[in-house]
């Protein structure tokens, strides 16, 4: 899969590339009288979230604000990921805070409905459906009252008020063999197909920045299987660096530093 989109996942390139952008943002002028510095921690790869920590430690920081960049929260993304920011900041002696999930955020609502509308516009006109794919999770962590798909659909209903689209949810990536949320996305393209849609635009909804679920799943994957149904099949732009994006980062780490008065 991964010789297919150029032998490597971008994610941690692309993840860099956002941090660089925030802080520049962070530090422009009269934004604030300290320096801030944005740091990158991965969950599953490096520089690890430990590694990122011991780094600012090391340093000389003392102060640590972890954003995520699931937008919705989980138990299993979210979650995992910041316990090892709070264990760690902790086993150093730093002060923490972390800012979980911002589904609704307005700039980042404003970003996804401009990729959204691009998207659309690709197609040359009216009448195209859009399909909103998230990364799925067992079905066992929501019944257990995870909001990951409550965020989901949160983020779905602003966009929709931004734009007025067509649009449908499905969920890619599962593995394994317990139950998952469903539809999948490959049944939902299915499903349109044979409801006679030609025309549809996915919106990797729960994806910030392009990886092997859009480079490969989507890009590759599912618009060959659109192709064989007889559908035209477009993926909105990945969110990256995308300008709006980064000032919403910006507004969220902005206003909790004022609540935490750091």
């Amino acid at each position: 899969m991964y010789r297919h989109i150029g032998g490597r996942s971008p994610i941690l390139a692309i993840t860099s590339g956002q941090a660089e952008a925030l802080e520049e943002a962070l530090n422009g002028p009269g934004v604030r009288g300290k320096r801030l510095k944005v740091s990158v921690g991965m969950r599953y790869w490096h520089p690890s979230i430990e590694e990122a920590v011991r780094r600012m430690y090391d340093g000389g920081i003392r102060r640590a604000l972890a954003l995520s960049l699931y937008p919705h929260y989980s138990l299993a993304t979210s979650g995992s990921s910041l316990s090892v920011f709070t264990e760690t900041a902790k086993k150093y002696g730093m002060e923490s805070s972390a800012i979980s999930s911002w589904p609704e955020h307005p700039l980042y609502i404003d970003a996804l409905a401009d990729v959204i509308r691009k998207g659309m516009a690709a197609f040359g006109h009216e009448g195209v459906e859009v399909l909103f794919s998230a990364h799925s999770l067992p079905l066992s962590i929501i019944e257990a009252g995870d909001p990951y798909v409550k965020h989901i659909t949160g983020t779905i209903d602003e966009v929709v008020k931004k734009t007025g689209i067509r649009w449908h949810l499905s969920y890619q990536s599962k593995s394994g063999p317990v139950a998952w949320l469903s539809p999948s996305t490959e049944e939902k393209i299915r499903e349109l197909a044979q409801k006679g849609v030609r025309d549809l635009l996915v919106v990797p909804i729960s994806f910030v920045s392009d990886h092997i679920e859009t480079l490969y799943e989507i890009d590759i994957l599912y618009k060959g299987l659109g192709e064989r149904l007889g559908m035209k099949l477009v993926r909105a732009e990945s969110l990256n660096t995308h300008p709006l994006f980064i000032n919403a980062l910006k507004d969220l780490v902005l206003k909790r530093l004022d609540e935490l008065r750091w």
